[in-house]
């Protein structure tokens, strides 16, 4: 056992490895994918920049570093877990049927709904130190983004497909016949899911944010990259593309508006213009992810080369309250996180696209970490002002990709806690109540895939739902971790019915306290 400065302990246990909408005309899409479709074996998704999965080689002393870190205990072995002693592993499922890239999840009852970049898998997490899978249903394009609402399942496309059915192959986005966005499920039957709906939107769906009303849902779907070679994704690309989903008849989605969140003038429009101007830092063409606190009518956006929050009263037009840039330490600001009170977000940056080595001496602290914000003043007059950064304080191999990645709020009342994911940095448990000295608590992790190879892997996503964490490792599985610590035991009374982590909730209005 190993006691470390910052008062977190830690202990090691070893494991075996182990705009328009189209019609689905392939019959295969239109509904059961489960059985026929997994019987032949997924196809392999296509990724987009971003996000992308690394497989690379690295220097011959990169690789004897690694093995020596190892040999010296700096590093965990190779798959080996280490953990922190308020972390328990409950439990892994590997993957199965979906051999591709795992990637976000989200919650609804007793199910866990878990993405791949060759569909999304169910499980019943009712016992959670034994999930179940419920359904397979393989439907490749990349990066297959996840969120459920009521009887209906949102799954984005951002990897250029030749038609919207799940029997679909890749084709480049150069032909105007080429299709990427929005895909709709129906779950009433979550042991059948059926395809009901599509919606082409301009560069395809990265990620996509649902804001729930009573009869419809708005979906806000996050895409980048333009290309003037492109038919349906040429620049400028300044903005998001906004889809009405009516419940009751979710064949009628339709792109309601595309509120530009960037206005300026020339080809780009005017997000922040990147290198040359801004060296290393990635010029806005779109936003990566949004998260919306709808209790609050407020939304932040990480868009590349800027971080923004904005109003979403009305949620087909939203409007820009305040805009920042961090030209120093943010190559590329990917996800956001409001606390309990919407005083503060949290913005991380995904150095390298999550498939470099970022977590190491050599890039330091400040970079590849999460920016924490405070949120001041009021109404249209909120400005967001920098605190500090936060990044895990145990270095990883250059053979681990490794940066800071999908997360959610811990709820307890009066502290802001955070669960994340970091990639191969594994799963960090983290306290922001002081924004100018945030600090982690916790920790759970795997050693290095291989010490010869830079190889993606790592927790894509790690939440907090009903008392448990769950991380879906983008090459190990489903993981069930339980916290036990008198700092975040009292999230344990919070019960929800649903979670998508970026449709943020209201915690202690929207859920019941199994002690009041």
């Amino acid at each position: 056992m190993d006691t470390r400065e910052d008062g977190v302990t830690s202990s090691r246990t070893t494991r075996t490895p182990r705009a328009r909408i189209r019609g689905l005309g392939v019959a295969t899409a239109a509904a059961g994918l489960l059985v026929g479709l997994l019987a032949a074996g997924p196809a392999a998704a296509v990724p987009d920049p971003g996000d992308t999965p690394a497989h690379g080689s690295v220097s011959a002393q990169e690789a004897a570093d690694a093995r020596a870190a190892v040999r010296s205990g700096a590093i965990p072995g190779v798959d080996e877990i280490v953990h922190s002693d308020n972390i328990k592993h409950l439990a892994n499922i590997p993957k199965d049927a979906l051999r591709g890239t795992n990637s976000d999840l989200a919650f609804q009852g007793r199910y866990a709904f878990a993405g791949n970049y060759d569909g999304f898998r169910i499980f019943d997490i009712g016992d959670p130190t034994a999930p179940k899978t419920v359904a397979q249903v393989l439907c490749p394009g990349s990066q297959n983004d996840i969120s459920v609402s009521g009887n209906l399942l949102f799954l984005s496309t951002d990897s250029s497909r030749s038609d919207n059915s799940c029997a679909s192959v890749s084709q480049p986005a150069t032909e105007k016949s080429s299709w990427e966005g929005m895909k709709i499920f129906d779950i009433s039957d979550i042991t059948n899911p059926k395809y009901v709906a599509a919606v082409e939107t301009a560069c395809g769906s990265h990620t996509h944010t649902l804001v729930p009303e009573r009869r419809d849902v708005y979906v806000y779907v996050s895409s980048y990259s333009p290309n003037a070679a492109f038919p349906d994704c040429r620049p400028p690309h300044d903005g998001i593309s906004v889809i009405k989903v009516p419940r009751k008849a979710p064949e009628k989605a339709a792109i309601v508006s595309f509120p530009v969140l960037f206005p300026g003038e020339g080809p780009d429009g005017g997000g922040n213009p990147g290198s040359p101007t801004n060296p290393g830092v990635s010029k806005t063409t779109g936003c990566h992810d949004i998260t919306v606190l709808p209790a609050k009518d407020l939304a932040a956006g990480a868009c590349m080369g800027d971080g923004i929050i904005f109003d979403i009263e009305d949620p087909a037009n939203p409007k820009v309250i305040d805009r920042v840039q961090d030209n120093v330490n943010f190559a590329f600001w990917h996800s956001a996180t409001f606390n309990q009170k919407a005083n503060k977000v949290v913005f991380t940056d995904e150095l390298g696209g999550g498939s470099a080595a970022t977590c190491n001496e050599a890039i330091g602290p400040h970079r590849g970490a999460d920016g924490v914000y405070d949120i001041v003043g009021k109404g249209d007059h909120r400005k967001l002002v920098f605190r500090s950064y936060f990044k895990i304080p145990r270095h990883q191999a250059k053979t681990e990709n490794c940066v800071a990645h999908n997360g959610s709020l811990i709820p307890v009342k009066g502290k802001d806690l955070m669960v994340q994911g970091w990639y191969q940095g594994g799963v960090s448990v983290w306290d922001f109540t002081d924004s100018s000295k945030p600090r982690e608590i916790a920790y759970f992790e795997r050693g290095p895939i291989s010490t010869e190879r830079l190889t993606s892997g790592g927790s894509w996503s790690a939440y907090y739902y009903n008392g448990h964490i769950y991380s879906n490792d983008m090459a190990k599985g489903f993981d069930v971790l339980k916290l036990d610590d008198r700092r975040t035991d009292p999230a344990a009374r919070i019960r929800m019915d649903a979670l998508n982590v970026q449709t943020q909730p209201d915690y202690f209005e929207d859920y019941e306290d199994v002690d009041d």
